[in-house]
């Protein structure tokens, strides 16, 4: 008897129903994630009405250029996110990164979004990195990569200092957290290099401010920031 893998059935990894076998997700579940709506053009934080710029871009710009995150960080996308971060679950990882990938896609061919030449995903620091065993950015990132036919460089970009956590920090103390946190071992220069850094949730902005901020004293033109999901202001 010769075995049809044609027939191998596909599970939502959401819902348990049948969907299609070339995707993890049924159409109905993706429709119900928390898709980010009006947005900062900067930022990316949600707002009431889209095509402005927030306040605290407007008050104090961000040295990236734009941030680009398909979903707010609301239920079930901060489910997936912390099972896959901190649990291991790679298949909600792998999942979130081939929705990114098509979100990513659609905004290049059909947006006008400037492709990046290369991703750098956010460093872990090495007792953070053998605390988890993996940097959740760098695997995105990998799988990123062919679906969008852009180079990883994660050899640009390296974490010099174990600072606490950032969960239970707030935006000041954030951006103090990390200055120096972060460090070019190449000192080869990034003239107008158009460069996305990637990580899995943006909150304060601080990562991304730090690296951004080194990219661009290191002669980058652009630096963007590709996330999975956006959190929303306090109380919003």
């Amino acid at each position: 008897m010769v075995y049809n893998w044609l027939n191998i059935e596909q599970f939502c990894l959401l819902c348990d129903e049948r969907c299609d076998p070339e995707h993890s997700l049924c159409g109905a579940c993706e429709a119900d994630l928390p898709w980010l709506g009006p947005q900062c053009t900067v930022c990316a934080l949600p707002l009431h009405a889209g095509g402005l710029i927030c306040g605290q871009c407007l008050k104090r710009p961000p040295a990236f250029d734009q941030v680009v995150a398909p979903w707010r960080f609301d239920f079930p996308i901060d489910s997936l996110i912390n099972r896959f971060k901190h649990q291991s679950r790679w298949p909600f990882g792998r999942l979130l990164a081939e929705l990114l990938a098509r979100h990513m896609q659609h905004l290049f061919d059909d947006a006008g979004l400037p492709r990046p030449s290369a991703l750098l995903p956010v460093p872990l620091a090495r007792k953070r990195l053998r605390q988890r065993g993996f940097n959740q950015a760098r695997m995105l990132a990998d799988w990123l990569s062919p679906e969008l036919r852009i180079p990883v460089r994660n050899e640009l970009l390296q974490r010099t200092l174990d600072t606490p956590a950032q969960q239970q920090l707030d935006a000041a103390g954030r951006r103090r957290n990390l200055r120096q946190a972060f460090a070019l071992p190449d000192k080869k220069p990034l003239h107008d290099q158009h460069l996305a850094i990637i990580d899995d949730v943006l909150t304060t902005g601080a990562t991304a401010e730090a690296l951004a901020r080194l990219l661009k004293r290191a002669g980058a033109a652009r630096v963007d920031i590709y996330c999975l999901a956006r959190t929303p202001k306090p109380g919003d």
